[in-house]
């Protein structure tokens, strides 16, 4: 795998110390000499490594399925349980606003028990969320169920950029993409099998939706051997790197340490703004596309089947560009072309879904999903707005929180638009109107600057 990291080796060679109470620097150098060895002793294994990148995927793989297979199967549940459409648009506006609550949370977590033990806990809310809310018997009970699975992947949501910047601080960019790969691969699976697997299991919508829980059920076996990593820098490399190659200070602490220290006043960035408004406008499209364009190509004359397959091809396109774009972003000073790109592709979307919906069902499916790779490049911004681990976790939590406060009314609005006038035309033009103002702030946000700077200053 060449995504793996070799395993250090060890240094047992003994270092020469020199001190002098005349020249404060020698120590000082000693000190940072003698945090580079301890930073390789403290080196991960090879398998280790191995098996954060296995819980990363797996955790990915989890992080909407929750979603999608509810989006191809919702007017099967609205018809089981008896919802009208504004219950309906609630129901697909819940992921943001589980996202935005519970995601806040996220950092503060982490810092007590440690990024692996939250992110295995979330797998297990998952887990239970997705296996108890078909048979809830209510709305109620099926809003309140999820919304337990729906805070699983909220905390993992946000601390996912955060293992990523621990573990593999060198190669954020290709990690991101594997990470933001896998979570696009999910999302295609559960829209593209739901309604199959739904049919094959006799039509009882219960047992198509609750499958999806073995899935999550295994996500969390990667993470047990990881629960006792609460260390702040697992990654010795880059600390070892970090303390070699910082300059003295006269205070005896490396840049690197004071910076570690420090928290970010994040509200004083503009970056941080701007990256948590894309976020949020970003997210009000994808979770407006997952619930409800099925339901658009079916009302477009579209069979459920095929209009879950076109779901799911706007999400598989996700697959390879999530992996590509973090990639390409990274080696970019600017991410201001990437979100103008991403912008004219739903534009172009848009106004086919509105034209002829069913007529270019596939191009519109393709165009809509490269749109929708706005949010691995979201993600990749977070890892490169930021310069150190605390500040990675508190742009990742105020961006995604603030994000997905933002979504929570698009696919709410979207619902009620639709029941009120009949048709698709307000919802699709409410569409389009956020798209321009996600390009601009986009665009604002993939200015190259760091929130620590901008804090700062």
């Amino acid at each position: 795998m060449g995504l793996m990291a070799r395993e250090e080796t060890r240094t047992t060679q003994p270092t020469t110390v020199r001190t002098s109470a005349t020249d404060p620097a020698v120590d000082v150098a000693s000190d940072a000499q003698g945090d580079a060895q301890a930073a390789a002793m403290r080196a991960p294994r090879a398998w280790v490594v191995r098996l954060v990148v296995v819980a990363i995927v797996l955790s990915a793989l989890n992080l909407r399925p929750a979603i999608t297979s509810l989006g191809a199967l919702l007017e099967e549940v609205r018809d089981g349980l008896g919802m009208s459409g504004g219950v309906a648009g609630l129901l697909t506006s819940m992921p943001p606003l589980c996202f935005a609550l519970f995601g806040g949370m996220a950092p503060r977590l982490a810092r007590r028990f440690g990024p692996s033990a939250v992110v295995c806990a979330g797998m297990l809310a998952i887990t239970a969320g997705l296996l108890i809310r078909p048979y809830a018997g209510s709305t109620a009970g099926f809003l309140a169920a999820s919304a337990l699975a729906l805070m699983g992947i909220a905390v993992s949501n946000v601390l996912m950029p955060v293992i990523v910047k621990r573990w593999f601080p060198d190669r954020v960019g290709s990690m991101t993409g594997l990470y933001s790969m896998a979570v696009a691969l999910g999302t295609a699976a559960a829209a593209a099998v739901s309604v199959p697997m739904t049919d094959a299991l006799g039509g009882n919508w219960q047992s198509g939706l609750a499958l999806w829980a073995v899935l999550a059920a295994v996500a969390v076996v990667p993470w047990v051997p990881l629960l006792r990593d609460r260390g702040a820098a697992p990654d010795a490399r880059g600390a070892a790197s970090t303390a070699a190659k910082a300059p003295a200070s006269s205070a005896g602490r490396t840049p690197a340490r004071e910076e570690a220290a420090a928290p970010v006043r994040i509200t004083r960035s503009r970056t941080a703004w701007a990256l948590a408004v894309f976020f949020g406008l970003q997210a009000t499209a994808a979770y407006i596309t997952m619930g409800w364009m099925a339901q658009i190509f079916r009302d477009a004359g579209v069979p459920a089947s095929t209009a879950g397959l076109l779901l799911a091809v706007t999400m598989v396109m996700g697959v390879p560009l999530a992996f590509v774009i973090p990639r390409l972003a990274s080696r970019l000073p600017h991410q201001g072309p990437i979100v103008v790109a991403l912008g004219v592709c739903g534009l172009a979307g848009y106004a086919g879904l509105y034209a002829a919906p069913a007529a270019g069902a596939w191009a519109w499916a393709l165009l809509l999903g490269i749109a929708n790779c706005a949010f691995p490049l979201a993600l990749t911004m977070v890892g490169m707005r930021a310069r150190t681990g605390v500040g990675v976790a508190q742009l990742s939590a105020f961006a995604q929180s603030t994000g997905y406060l933002i979504s929570i009314p698009g696919p709410i609005l979207v619902g009620v638009l639709y029941q009120s006038s009949g048709g698709w035309g307000l919802p699709i033009a409410l569409m389009t109107g956020l798209m321009i103002p996600q390009m601009v702030v986009g665009v604002l946000a993939g200015r190259n600057r760091t929130v620590e700077d901008e804090a700062a200053r």
